[in-house]
């Protein structure tokens, strides 16, 4: 992690405890810990001291929260020993209301909290955010180009260590802008130079973590080509030719799974194939319709691994986007089944 990005969790975290003593009485003791296996996201064991009671956590700093983030930290906490503590620079009503019911515990800068640890209960929100905190500016990297380049050498296990002229056409990234983002990788420490031996992307967990997190945040919103809705059931054995169209999100972790009902239709094409699309299938434009439709942001190959459906990272990175608590079961199963041994360190 870059210095920036440290020093703005250490203020936060700092801030967050600061808030929290004018509530309550709290001592804390905070160590740093290595990477669990199959779980990279906690940043260090707390022990805290509140009203007698000695309590562990694992303590998350996050600059904020949105949903896709709240539901990738519930697809993972029950892994850990002891529970998580989210702590964070701001949690709006609604959303403390949503960690609250979702059994996530945390504290903000704010004042925000909550705490559930029988016979120990704090639960305060509503308080106004604080005077802004310094605040990290996005790296290129995650931004909408970036992103598209990280999902490419997710997806393509090497294809980093190409030229920067064959990565430029693989990924369809100007040549001068590939040369920036392979620059902040290496800041952020995820693309390792091996001299001779070329470059390597390192940290892939946590890569992709900070992907499907920013995914529906930077580059979703700029993808979608509209909402439609169609005659009932209408997709359920249909199939799509890959090199126009692939079916994404719940269709396609269904497939993947045969788990799921799926509830919201994705598609993923190009501008100049949707009006087939939409022809073929008798898709009308609806603003509230289930069928979503979204530009691919990828060059299809002329031999697709999944055929009809996209890559998995895509399909998890959807699921998440949904924030729907139903779907964190299906996307671990995805994530243990189709996308662990991508992301495995060699």
């Amino acid at each position: 992690m870059n210095v920036l990005n440290k020093n703005i969790e250490q203020e936060i975290f700092q801030l967050a405890f600061e808030a929290l003593r004018k509530i309550v009485p709290v001592q804390v003791e905070a160590e740093a810990i290595q990477p669990l296996p199959g779980f990279k996201r906690p940043d260090m064991l707390l022990r805290m001291v509140i009203q007698g009671k000695e309590l562990h956590y694992y303590a998350e700093v996050k600059t904020t929260v949105t949903k896709a983030n709240k539901l990738l930290l519930l697809l993972h906490k029950e892994k850990l020993t002891y529970p998580l503590l989210l702590i964070t620079k701001y949690v709006n009503t609604y959303m403390a209301e949503q960690l609250r019911q979702d059994g996530v515990e945390f504290i903000d800068t704010a004042g925000n909290a909550f705490f559930n640890q029988p016979p120990l209960y704090i639960f305060i929100k509503g308080n106004r955010p604080p005077e802004a905190i310094r605040k990290a500016p996005l790296k290129r990297a995650f931004k909408p180009t970036g992103l598209r380049m990280i999902y490419a050498f997710l997806c393509n296990p090497g294809l980093e260590n190409k030229t920067y002229r064959e990565i430029a056409a693989e990924t369809d990234v100007a040549l001068g802008t590939v040369a920036w983002i392979m620059k902040e990788l290496k800041e952020l420490g995820f693309l390792l130079d091996m001299g001779k031996q070329g470059q390597k992307l390192i940290h892939k967990e946590n890569l992709l973590q900070r992907w499907v997190t920013a995914y529906p945040e930077q580059l979703r919103p700029k993808q979608m080509l509209g909402r439609y809705r169609g005659e009932y059931g209408w997709w359920q054995q249909k199939k799509l030719d890959p090199l126009k169209a692939q079916w994404g999100g719940e269709v396609a972790a269904a497939r993947l799974t045969q788990y799921l009902k799926p509830e919201l239709i994705t598609i993923y094409t190009t501008a100049q194939q949707i009006n087939q699309l939409l022809l073929e299938n008798r898709l009308r434009k609806d603003p509230a319709g289930d069928v979503e439709v979204l530009e691919r942001f990828w060059k299809p190959v002329e031999t697709l691994q999944y055929a009809d459906l996209v890559h998995p990272i895509l399909v998890y990175a959807d699921l998440i986007a949904t924030g729907n608590q139903r779907n964190i079961e299906i996307a671990k199963i995805i994530y243990e089944q189709n996308i662990i041994r991508l992301i495995r360190e060699d």
